[in-house]
């Protein structure tokens, strides 16, 4: 019997009868080039640490399920960046030097041969499961890691991370800046409202410009195009990053929308990134680890606590050659990998591409259904005519599907911005990266309550903020960087939104309150420079409410379309958020402000 064949009719036992069973089991993965142990594991749904201790007795070996806590802390790494290409350690323990390693099958079969032939040699080595051992080098490493995690982009491109360019001063003159314009908006005199109403029709028709044109764009275009299939064999490592803090409830439902996922399983490297500090989260991950394809990373307490620096964490253990961000309530499309490995196949120069998000328990309550309204227009009609007109595409938090190495040439996320998505779309434009859209659906969970609501809308906004400033805080490298015409679309896009959302407040205090006190309300329809005013902000919010209404009917989703009227209300949600988004940016610009899911009433994930 050949070496390979015994060793895995060794591991499996009773699940394999034959050797020409083993035979085919071996052909089969070196077929698909994956790892015949690991292949075992998803195939069977084994634990590495079953597969690892059974080919360790087989080769006389000993076997760890973990690095021995006695090893030293501070372990020598040559590549902080790459930590998943690490298969041993080599340490002092007990006085004695022992290799601890995790080999492939073909490593195991050279040591079983060299184990027979030098004595002691057993002694010296232990087999610890792949997993296992880098969850021991980063818990060791951890203090090198965190410095990586938070210094890594300001390394590569000193200018692009938020720690350094958001210093107190230019906040403070930010929010200064932004509060005086809104209030002169409101307030201008009849001589100056030549100066602002250009101003105005620059930062709120731009973007509703664009809104409109993204409605046309949908109906001459339609649905994409699905390009060639990639058969199960050519599919690369695909890795998911999930991000998790506080989380426990939304496990299950998470693990039974990635275990639904039409993707070779033993190509998925799937990684719970959890901090440590979320012990209810870190027990609920902890009984998933029996599947070969799921995998804990533990990130330390440090500031800041954020989303981006647990990725940034994690970032040197993927495996994939693709890589997508999923949080704790999505629930993606089985397909969504496979056509989103067979889109990066079809134009090898994609870097990046955002999936659909959509809103999936958008009849809960009128707060769900203009949430739904607004993604379901930017995700179903902005993202895709931004992506063709090839302008910078500010990506949602969640479902961006990476090529890992462009990613890391990138620098990763800021660990600072907590908008670090809209961030890193604007970075992989300035850097002349691709990002593309395509119709493959997440499906997500709007909060149902006003202050889980304003409490994320709060942290958007304030990271917007975060990424005007960084991105514009040397101009004219940005200009260079991204050309004249993307530069005046994020300035109109990102700045008009900036601008607009404290305005809607303004405007209204000042127009009911003229109202109230029998004054003149301030708009005339006979007064030009008034009526501009007026005509600006009327087709601020019908072109939103086209998008959303279009976006909703693409979907299905026709029984929330009257909520759409309320938008100038919810604009003014935003607006009170954007205002508390301004006193963060000042007191506390990098704290998180987490939203809980699981709370809808909705029965979420049974037909996805």
């Amino acid at each position: 019997m050949h070496p390979a064949v015994e060793l895995i009719r060794f591991v499996l036992g009773p699940l394999c009868r034959s050797e020409q069973e083993a035979l085919v089991l071996l052909q089969q993965a070196l077929l698909r080039e994956v790892e015949p142990l690991h292949y075992l594991a998803t195939f069977f749904t084994l634990s590495e640490n079953h597969i690892y201790e059974r080919a360790a007795t087989w080769s006389g070996l000993r076997f760890s399920a973990a690095l021995p806590s006695q090893l030293p802390a501070g372990l020598d790494i040559e590549r902080v960046d790459n930590l998943f290409g690490i298969k041993s350690v080599r340490a002092e323990l007990d006085g004695r030097d022992v290799l601890f390693l995790s080999p492939g099958l073909t490593q195991f079969l050279q040591i079983r041969e060299r184990v027979q032939s030098q004595f002691g040699l057993a002694q010296r080595i232990s087999v610890v499961p792949p997993a296992a051992l880098r969850a021991g080098i980063m818990d060791r490493a951890a203090s090198r890691l965190l410095e990586d995690t938070r210094s890594r982009l300001s390394r590569l491109w000193p200018r692009a991370s938020a720690h350094l360019e958001l210093r107190l001063g230019v906040r403070l003159a930010f929010v200064i800046a932004l509060v005086a314009l809104a209030l002169v908006a409101a307030f201008t005199p009849i001589f100056l409202q030549p100066v602002l109403v250009p101003v105005m029709a620059f930062l709120l028709l731009v973007p509703a410009g664009l809104r409109l044109a993204a409605a046309i764009h949908s109906v001459r275009t339609g649905e994409q195009i699905r390009p060639p299939a990639v058969p199960d064999d050519e599919l690369p490592d695909y890795t998911i990053l999930i991000a998790l803090r506080d989380e426990a409830n939304m496990i299950p439902q998470l693990a039974a929308a990635l275990r639904r996922l039409d993707y070779p399983p033993e190509k998925l490297d799937i990684k719970f990134v959890v901090e440590s500090a979320s012990r209810s989260t870190l027990e609920e991950v902890a009984r998933l680890l029996d599947d070969a394809r799921f995998e804990l990373v533990i990130v330390p307490e440090a500031a800041p606590v954020t989303k981006p620096k647990a990725l940034n964490y994690a970032l040197p253990m993927a495996r994939g050659q693709y890589l997508v961000i999923y949080d704790a309530e999505d629930i993606p499309e089985p397909v969504q990998l496979r056509r989103a490995a067979e889109l990066f196949a079809s134009q090898p120069g994609l870097d990046c591409i955002q999936a659909e998000l959509v809103v999936d328990n958008a009849g809960e309550n009128v707060l769900t259904a203009l949430f739904a309204g607004e993604y379901a227009g930017q995700f179903g009609l902005m993202f895709p005519a931004l992506a063709r007109w090839d302008m910078p595409l500010p990506l949602g938090g969640t479902s961006n599907h990476f090529r890992l190495q462009s990613l890391r040439e990138v620098g990763g996320w800021d660990s600072f911005n907590v908008t670090e998505d809209a961030d890193l779309g604007v970075r992989l434009k300035r850097l002349r990266y691709r990002c593309g859209a395509f119709s493959s659906r997440t499906y997500e969970e709007a909060p149902i309550r006003f202050g889980p609501w304003m409490r994320q809308r709060t942290r958007w906004m304030k990271g917007w903020m975060q990424t005007f400033i960084v991105h514009n805080s040397r101009p004219l490298d940005f200009l260079r960087d991204i050309g004249w015409r993307n530069f005046l679309i994020f300035q109109a896009y990102v700045g008009g939104m900036l601008f607009s959302a404290p305005l809607h407040s303004v405007f209204a205090v000042v127009f009911f309150g003229r109202l109230v006190l029998g004054f003149d309300p301030g708009f005339s329809l006979t007064e030009p420079w008034s009526l501009a005013q007026l005509t600006i902000l009327v087709t601020g919010y019908g072109t939103a409410f086209i998008v959303a209404v279009m976006g909703l009917w693409r979907l299905g989703q026709r029984s929330v379309l009257k909520w759409q009227l309320l938008l100038p209300f919810y604009w003014l949600l935003t607006s009170w958020a954007s205002m508390r988004a301004l006193y963060q940016l000042i007191e506390k610009p990098y704290v998180w402000e987490k939203t809980p899911h699981g709370l809808t009433r909705y029965v979420r994930g049974s037909d996805k």
